[in-house]
């Protein structure tokens, strides 16, 4: 089959056990987290793929989450003097962190870092867990969909025709 329709298949169908996964056997432990399982996934695409998309959507986001794990502490914590400005002011830093550690190759790509970022904030903001109870979850939600991105590719090439040799 065509790599196109290859790549269809493959994720589709990966699609409904990631689901599943979350839905079912992970719904206590993980409530609600699939998404980020899918932002990782994403990641790895858009991370070129492999290895080492794998590797830069795993540890990119998961140092984002962490980042903005810290962020939310000094939004309640040390910056709360700040009032409304609490919160933006500790995104801004953590947004500044993130820039600083691209540097580093592991965390080159600054939007794997702000994926983990965001990512962190919904089980803190919409499921009530502190920022320290969300960080976990938040990590083996984006290992997790690392992990997809490398197995849907794995499929998509095992699918795909390959030209007949010379």
């Amino acid at each position: 089959m065509s790599a196109y329709l290859a790549l269809a298949v493959s994720v589709g169908l990966l699609a409904v056990l990631d689901t599943w996964l979350f839905v079912v056997p992970l719904a206590t432990t993980l409530p609600g987290l699939v998404w980020i399982s899918f932002i990782a996934w994403g990641c790895h695409y858009q991370s070129g793929g492999g290895v080492k998309g794998s590797t830069t959507a795993a540890v990119g986001m998961s140092f984002g989450a962490l980042v903005g794990m810290v962020a939310v502490l000094l939004a309640n914590g040390p910056l709360a003097g700040a009032g409304d400005f609490a919160a933006p002011i500790a995104v801004g830093l953590g947004a500044a962190v993130i820039c600083l550690a691209s540097k580093l190759p592991p965390l080159a790509v600054i939007p794997a870092s702000v994926y983990g970022f965001a990512s962190v904030a919904g089980p803190i903001l919409l499921a009530g867990m502190s920022p320290t109870e969300a960080i976990i979850p938040t990590i083996i939600s984006i290992v997790i969909g690392a992990a997809f991105g490398y197995v849907s590719e794995l499929l998509a090439n095992a699918l795909t025709k390959k030209a007949p040799a010379a």
